[in-house]
């Protein structure tokens, strides 16, 4: 009797042991996040195609573009679907400044991936191979290429598709880099549909810790949000208002800058100061005595166009064909430029150091600045102002650190939002026109 007892105890010790562990027997290895997957970039980021779309959709129906019909959040949806991807949920991309790119994609259902890329033959000479075992489409004149996984599809242009592949393919469950754990963990535009990170090393040697883009759109323009982080207490802020040139309807550049910027001539750590000292290495530009004589307005001006005379040195020939130099005077237009900042009593100081480095020199009674037209120079106890019209261009008092730049008839419009102790907001603004031209011109 005791042995039956035993034995089927036993058996119940067995049976339980079994259905105790079997879920440790036969559990499979989680699978990992996008982006455990992803490889490291100068930029990553998110982008949430159907949202993108959804925003972009009355620009693209303002501005009349032609494939408008191709990008609308329902024929994704439902090309999506049909090919097997998933654009509910965000993809993720990276990028370095030699021109090489990724992006991961979802994958709702990967039997459905192969038609698409059948389809994606008929219009581009895509060819089948084996990289490492693994069923690879290339696109060999681009250097672009396409694989996928069971939930991921990865497109990728570059040099160093296997490296990047392999890390696609065979990361595990939490092998997410350290810099994509920095984004995933970063609340600055969290519910942006489109985020890029820089972890690009020129910025971080400048000691921005963090810089962040976003966008918005609207039918006319698309704005870039900028965000910087610093490493160190930034030692410049914004004045209240300073002196500024106006903006005109011809107004094709215009930069104005209010700064208070007294620590910074001794805050060598600061990013402000970092960037200002590598552009000025490029000319042997004297910062430290620019800053010492500088009290923070910097107000750049580009518009219209004015005619000078110039002297000009002819080699002409008389009737026994002797050679001679003639000097006649002949009229140019060139672009109305001027240039103003705010002084104190060590501009002597600078000035000298300008005429010294050849970076500003004479030509008879007028001056150029480098390979600036001919400009006249006017200094007041507070101002110091740099034309080339006949006058002074008309001022004003003004708190906007900001302006407009125009670059192959395009005007961009940029400006600084906002600055606390160690972080500044500001943003880009992109007229459409010239982002369709762009489109249109890699089609």
């Amino acid at each position: 009797m005791v042995r039956k007892v035993t034995f089927i105890l036993f058996l119940l010790s067995l049976l339980i042991a079994f259905f105790y562990f079997r879920p440790l027997l036969t559990t499979t290895k989680p699978q990992p996040s996008l982006m455990d997957r992803m490889p490291d970039g100068d930029f990553i980021g998110r982008v949430n195609v159907l949202s993108i779309a959804k925003e972009s959709n009355a620009m693209l129906y303002f501005n009349k573009i032609p494939f408008r019909d191709l990008i609308t959040p329902e024929f994704l949806l439902a090309q999506g679907k049909s090919y097997g991807l998933d654009f509910q949920r965000p993809s993720y991309f990276f990028a370095n400044m030699n021109g090489e790119w990724g992006t991961l994609i979802h994958v709702a259902d990967s039997s459905k991936l192969y038609s698409g890329i059948v389809r994606l033959k008929k219009k581009i000479d895509l060819q089948d191979t084996i990289v490492g075992q693994q069923k690879v489409y290339s696109f060999k004149k681009k250097s672009a290429y396409i694989t996928y996984g069971k939930n991921w599809i990865f497109l990728y242009k570059g040099k160093k598709l296997l490296k990047r592949m392999y890390h696609v393919m065979y990361s595990e469950k939490g092998d997410i880099t350290n810099v994509w754990k920095k984004f995933s963990k970063e609340k600055q535009f969290r519910f942006e549909k489109l985020v890029l990170y820089s972890n690009y090393k020129g910025l971080i040697d400048k000691g921005i810790t963090t810089a962040m883009f976003a966008h918005d759109s609207d039918s006319t323009s698309m704005k870039l949000k900028v965000y910087f982080r610093s490493k160190v207490p930034l030692a410049v802020t914004p004045k209240k208002e300073g002196i500024a040139f106006k903006n005109y309807y011809y107004t094709g550049r215009l930069m104005n800058i209010h700064m208070n910027v007294h620590r910074l001539r001794t805050s060598k750590n600061d990013p402000f100061y970092k960037i200002m000292a590598g552009l000025s290495q490029r000319v042997s530009f004297p910062l430290n005595s620019f800053l010492n004589a500088w009290e923070g307005d910097i107000s750049y001006h580009q518009g219209g166009s004015i005619t000078v005379k110039e002297k000009v040195i002819e080699s002409v020939l008389d009737e026994n064909f002797n050679v001679s130099q003639v000097e006649t005077l002949k009229e140019k237009k060139v672009p109305g430029f001027a240039l103003l900042f705010s002084i104190n009593n060590n501009i002597h100081d600078l000035l000298y150091q300008l005429f010294v480095k050849g970076i500003l020199r004479k030509e008879g009674e007028q001056l150029r600045f480098l390979f600036s037209p001919a400009i006249k120079m006017k200094l007041t106890p507070n101002v110091a102002y740099f034309y080339s019209s006949d006058n002074v261009p008309m001022t004003e008092m003004s708190s906007y650190n900001g302006g407009v730049w125009m670059q192959n008839y395009t005007k961009f419009g940029f400006q600084l939002d906002s600055m606390n102790r160690r972080e500044a907001f500001g943003s880009v603004t992109i007229p459409v026109e010239r982002i369709i031209r762009y489109v249109k011109g890699n089609l």
